[in-house]
């Protein structure tokens, strides 16, 4: 007869090897294959995984459109190129978005005049609850770095209280346009260079006693744009880039310089 500590060595054993062949007989019976064509749209994408599309990731992105639930031109970061690329293989045809990228409207970018000595967490959206900040602009960038943290792709850094935008690995999935809690940050297409780097609502003479740099309403950019790009909205030059030829008339005549010409390269 054996004994007790034998005999449940068997028991378990015979238990473990029972479901080690019902697993195995599951796997194979209940596998998922994986649409060729999910595979083919997955070489085609940037492989970004930023989230623009809507999408968990490119893989999910990918299965959105062999399921019909996504559009062709939905991968931000892949541009027109990529957009045809999809539709091709999908079988249709299609116009791909303009690309878009983050920018940072404000000139000092975190570096302004400071109203107070801020001891509190050290993320923007914190700072900005007790009196919207310790800068003295009330839309200045607050340069604590909650971008930084909800950046997918390292594109966004915080040198010295200074934000700085890596425009070739930024893929405008808007992570950072949504967690700003001053709004100075936005989507703008990769493709123009003129902007206007300020965010202020203030009027011009409150504008000039805290910032040197910053948009006093003037109005001189309106009146020498010929293509008519430019409006003025509660102090703040405004450009509409479906007009704006880039001509760079605006950057020259403006008096505080916060409409500058950018390369991005």
């Amino acid at each position: 007869m054996l004994n007790p500590i034998t005999l449940s060595i068997i028991v378990l054993g015979g238990l473990g090897l029972l479901a080690g062949s019902g697993l195995a007989y599951a796997s194979k019976k209940f596998i998922s294959k994986i649409d060729p064509k999910i595979e083919t749209i997955l070489a085609a994408l940037p492989g970004a995984n930023c989230g623009a599309c809507g999408f968990a990731g490119c893989s999910g992105f990918a299965k959105a459109l062999v399921e019909e639930r996504a559009q062709a031109n939905g991968c931000i970061s892949g541009g027109e190129g990529v957009a045809r690329e999809v539709a091709s293989i999908l079988g249709g045809e299609v116009a791909g978005k303009e690309k878009r990228i983050a920018k940072i409207l404000c000139y000092h970018r975190g570096a302004s005049q400071t109203q107070f000595d801020y001891q509190g967490l050290e993320n923007c959206r914190a700072a900005a609850l007790l009196f919207g900040g310790n800068k003295a602009c009330l839309y200045s960038c607050l340069g604590l770095g909650d971008c930084v943290e909800v950046c997918p792709l390292g594109a966004i850094t915080l040198v010295n209280g200074r934000i700085e935008i890596d425009e070739e690995r930024c893929t405008g999935c808007g992570k950072c346009v949504s967690i700003c809690p001053k709004g100075i940050i936005a989507l703008v297409p990769k493709e123009k260079k003129v902007h206007v780097l300020c965010n202020s609502k203030d009027k011009g003479a409150i504008v000039r006693k805290i910032c040197k740099e910053g948009c006093i309403g003037c109005g001189i950019c309106l009146k020498v744009c010929p293509e008519g790009a430019i409006t003025l909205k509660d102090n703040l030059a405004h450009i509409d880039y479906k007009k704006c030829t880039e001509c760079g008339v605006c950057a020259e005549k403006c008096p505080t310089h916060i409409i500058q010409v950018t390369s991005n390269k």
